[in-house]
Parts: C-alpha cells; sequence; structure tokens
C-alpha cells in the first residue's frame, strides 16, 4: 500500500509539472502575441504594385506569424474594388489609396477606418508624360488638351489638376481627362489619341524607354510633393470587434514600413509579388514607406479633395483612424 500510494504520488507530481510547463508555455506564447486574437486567420486586399513591396517583406521575415495571424494575400485590380469586399467581409484589412478610402466614407458607402500607413510619393514616382515630338513642354501647356489617367474624380487625376492649377490652368475632370489602364497608355501615347498621360512606375520608366516619351512634370513637388497616396484601411465593425487583431496586424506593418526604408530589401521582394523582372526592379523609382499614421499629414489628401471637388464637404481624417499600437 505504501509502495502503491508513493507511485499514486509521484504520478501527481509528475501530472502537476506537466501542467505547470504547458501552463508558462502557454504564457510565453501569449506574451509573444499568439494568443489573444480575436481573429487569427485574416485575407488581406492587395495590389502588384511598389507601394505594397512591405506586405511582401513582412511575409517574408515572418512578421505576422510573429504576431500569431495567418495572413492570405487577396490580390486586387483596383482600390475600387477593396470597398465592396471590405464591407462584404472577405477581406479584413486592404491596401487602397486615400482618395478613394475618403470619398466611399462620405458618399457613407462604408465606415472605414485607417489603420495603417502605406505609400507616399517621391521624385519620378508619379509622372506626366508626353510624346517624344509633341509641343506640350510644361503643365501650363495642357489647356484644352486631353490626359489619359486610370481612373477619373481619384488620386491620379487630382494630383494632374493640382500641377496644372500651380500653372494657372483649370482642368476638368470630364472634358479633359481619358480613362485607361496603365498598361495601355504606352499605345495611346504613341497613336496620339491623348496628349499626356498621368503614369505610376514601373510604366514611366518602361513608356519612357520604349517610346521615348518625355516627363513633363513630377507630380512629387510643388503643392503635391511627398504626397500620400495610399494605407490600409478595415470597416469600423470589424475594429470595433477586433482590436487585439487590429493592434497585432499594425505591429507588423510598422516594424515592415521600416523595413522598407532599405532599397534593397524593396528591390528583392518587388520580383517575388509582381510581374516586374529583378533586373528591371532595381532601375525603378521607390517612394516613400511612412511607419506611422499621421492624422495631420494625411488631412492633406481630404482637402485636396474638398477643394477639388472630391469631397463635398470638409473630412476630419483623425476621426478615421485607429491608433492602438
Amino acid at each position: 500500500m505504501k509502495l502503491r500510494s508513493s507511485i499514486v504520488g509521484i504520478l501527481a507530481l509528475a501530472l502537476m509539472a506537466v501542467a505547470g510547463c504547458g501552463g508558462a508555455d502557454e504564457t510565453t506564447k501569449a506574451s509573444a502575441g499568439g494568443s489573444g486574437l480575436e481573429k487569427v486567420k485574416i485575407n488581406i486586399g492587395m495590389m502588384p504594385v511598389v507601394d505594397t513591396a512591405p506586405l511582401q517583406i513582412a511575409m517574408d521575415k515572418g512578421l505576422f506569424k510573429a504576431e500569431g495571424l495567418e495572413v492570405s494575400m487577396v490580390k486586387l485590380a483596383g482600390g475600387a474594388e477593396a470597398i465592396p469586399k471590405l464591407k462584404g467581409g472577405s477581406l479584413d484589412f486592404s491596401f487602397g489609396n486615400y482618395v478613394s478610402f475618403f470619398a466611399a466614407t462620405a458618399k457613407k458607402a462604408i465606415d472605414l477606418k485607417i489603420v495603417s500607413d502605406g505609400f507616399q510619393s517621391a521624385p519620378k514616382t508619379h509622372v506626366v508624360l508626353v510624346p517624344k515630338d509633341s509641343k506640350i513642354q510644361t503643365m501650363a501647356d495642357l489647356a484644352g488638351k486631353t490626359v489619359a489617367i486610370n481612373t477619373k474624380r481619384n488620386v491620379s487625376s487630382m494630383l494632374v489638376r493640382v500641377a496644372a492649377k500651380a500653372h494657372n490652368v483649370e482642368l476638368d475632370e470630364d472634358k479633359n481627362f481619358v480613362e485607361a489602364p496603365f498598361p495601355e497608355m504606352e499605345g495611346l501615347l504613341k497613336a496620339g489619341t491623348v496628349d499626356a498621360a498621368q503614369v505610376v512606375e514601373p510604366f514611366g520608366t518602361f513608356i519612357s524607354q520604349n517610346i521615348g516619351a518625355r516627363v513633363i512634370w513630377d507630380t512629387s513637388q510643388g503643392p503635391t510633393a511627398d504626397f500620400p497616396i495610399a494605407g490600409y484601411a478595415t470597416t469600423s465593425e470589424f475594429a470595433k470587434a477586433n482590436p487585439n487583431t487590429v493592434a497585432a496586424f499594425q505591429r507588423a506593418m510598422s516594424k515592415a514600413q521600416a523595413l522598407a526604408a532599405d532599397r534593397a530589401l524593396v528591390v528583392a521582394a518587388i520580383p517575388k509579388y509582381t510581374t516586374i523582372p529583378a533586373a528591371v526592379a532595381g532601375s525603378l523609382a521607390i517612394g516613400g514607406f511612412p511607419t506611422t499614421l499621421n492624422a495631420t499629414r494625411i488631412q492633406r489628401v481630404a482637402d485636396s479633395m474638398k477643394e477639388y471637388g472630391l469631397l463635398d464637404t470638409a473630412l476630419n481624417v483623425q476621426d478615421l483612424i485607429v491608433d492602438s499600437k
């Protein structure tokens, strides 16, 4: 009986030790951000453009995994596609340009919250091109001319209109702009179908090399220098129901954005999620990747939208920002 009691006692102590080890392990996981998340598996909308390089870096460096997040990337054709998918719940977070996000919010099409900054313009990332033999030399020469943009009443047309106004030229959204996908703009310029085109990288580099198109204006100067272009958003409902998940996403993105300050990391990441060859990636103009959400800086977008008729009433960006890091 004594022997049996001793064995039972030893087994009890062993079980307690195992239980104690399990508890410590769970505590470690919790402190590492592996537990406490309302939703572990998340879908992130992205576009295969230079602007989303930090997402690829976050995946490569295991930054989402370190926060306990299991991430699936969903490729989007454009920022406008993110709105219905966020609203319908097929996306938890999405990359998109601020003009699209703010316009949808103002129209009450969706109740959005901005959770991470994404991309800002830099020299040669957003340029206005004309054919090499064009008589157009400056933005002042665009009066009465047509300009190809990827989407009307969006960031592209706004950047061009701000630049034109600085040269005393007023451009009309319907009369002066022609919508076309970026890959088609080279053909439009070459055929003379449009007088100019506003493009982003890598198309600026490609079109200049292929047909000798000239840059008449780099929008990352003057009134739109270092202009906030895009960020990451979720719905207000998701942010309220999943504060820990949102905070984990923000921490991972902040680290990834900081790593993207290393141009070599960005160049190495680009061919992994885009069709841009590695040999070309190194020659591209690359913009900035802000690491913090600054309402004052991003307010520039909303204020410009109001000035150019893309918003009917003023929008306070601070009301849309979730700062839970």
